[in-house]
């Protein structure tokens, strides 16, 4: 079919036309089957084609759609999923506003950072990647990205990732401090317990909100339902999105009651969304979040990564960073990169590039892979890699 009217990303898509999902297969129009390592860029965390998911969206699309802009009227959907999210989160964290994406979703919390404290600086990090809207694109640290949408928000600083000497940056005029508790984009880049740890001292002492962006981290791809455990580090705001809608567009951000209050005057409407919190989004949400919570698919990350990890071994291979199956395989140069994720695709085995780390590819498989899938998979990317 032509895409002559659909709007493209890049002169160089992947261009398979999909026909089908299952598992962690998908299927193109002339029956080819790919293993898919990259879940859609870490949303379909529990495959594709779950049969839970699927019948918690078609029972409330017999109950109904769209209904009124996001807050208006009372959805008990909304109300299940967001108690269910803030049962799993610490105390601090106990109020969630669903949006559509988790661009729009630190798009808001920039806002409500700068309503709580009155101030109009944010710090972000090199590296960093938090969207491409305006203003999230304002606050990732990619000026390759950025400089053909000059001038973008003013008060935007940036400092080096896991970098304690520069944390005395932020200060008293500091709104807030975004950050990815492990850099998506930048290649799977883990900071150490002991910055994130000043980093929230820091916070703390200059009076400057703390809002960690676990778009791509969160709902167990790390090991842990979210990042921030593995630190015990708590965020002022979390940001969610990716896999938070279970295979369906959906976004959020969770803050306390207090903070959130201030997004109800002077003025009235601080965020608004038509979409947000859509209830067939919010179904299937929750009934990923329940499958996710009420399986042992968290307890069995960690080994599905090691295994991965193992099996990768090869002389083109520099260096593997990882956290649960979030992997940044990094090699010599682009070229290679591009190599292997050509030759992968050919052989049936999707892996993808990072935005700001062209010299790694990335693999992040659905959470539900099986160590016989990882370990065919992995054959094939080991005959990729000796055949260049």
């Amino acid at each position: 079919m032509s895409n002559d009217h659909l709007a493209y990303t890049t002169p160089f898509p992947m261009g398979i036309e999909i026909a089908s999902a299952n598992g962690i297969y998908l299927f193109d129009k002339q029956g080819k089957k790919y293993t898919d390592l990259i879940s859609g860029i870490a949303v379909s965390n529990l495959g594709h084609n779950n049969l839970e998911i699927n019948k918690a969206i078609k029972n409330q699309v017999d109950e109904h759609l769209h209904v009124m802009v996001y807050g208006e009227y009372k959805q008990s959907v909304q109300n299940e999923l967001a108690n269910k999210l803030c049962s799993l989160l610490p105390n601090e964290l106990d109020v969630f506003y669903p949006v559509n994406s988790g661009t729009e979703a630190n798009e808001a919390a920039l806002k409500l950072v700068k309503r709580v404290t009155g101030r109009k600086e944010i710090i972000s990090f090199n590296g960093a990647y938090h969207g491409s809207t305006h203003g999230s694109l304002s606050v990732t640290g990619n000026e390759q990205k950025k400089s053909a949408f000059y001038p973008l928000l003013p008060e935007i600083r940036f400092i080096d990732f896991n970098n304690l000497n520069q944390l005395n940056t932020i200060s008293t005029k500091t709104a807030g401090v975004i950050i990815e508790p492990i850099q998506g984009d930048a290649g799977v880049r883990i900071p150490s317990l002991e910055f994130l740890n000043a980093l929230r001292a820091r916070c703390n002492e200059v009076g400057a909100m703390l809002i960690f962006d676990e778009i791509q981290t969160g709902f167990g791809r790390t090991g842990k339902l979210f990042a921030f455990e593995h630190y015990n580090v708590i965020p002022d705001v979390l940001t969610i999105g990716k896999a938070l809608g279970g295979g369906m567009p959906m976004g959020g951000f969770v803050s306390s009651k207090e903070n959130m209050n201030e997004l109800t005057h002077n003025p009235k409407l601080g965020h608004i969304t038509t979409f947000g919190g859509h209830p067939v989004c919010c179904a299937a949400a929750l009934a990923s979040l329940n499958i996710l919570t009420s399986k042992s698919i968290l307890d069995q990350i960690e080994s599905k990564g090691q295994l991965f990890e193992s099996l990768l071994n090869h002389r083109l291979v520099k260096e593997i960073r990882r956290k649960g199956l979030f992997f940044a395989i990094e090699m010599e140069n682009d070229d290679v990169v591009q190599k292997v994720v050509d030759g992968c695709k050919e052989r049936g085995v999707l892996a993808f590039w990072f935005l700001s780390n062209p010299q790694s590819f990335r693999i992040a498989p659905p959470l539900i892979i099986t160590d016989k899938e990882i370990e065919e998979s992995c054959k094939v990317i080991i005959k990729v890699m000796d055949s260049i």
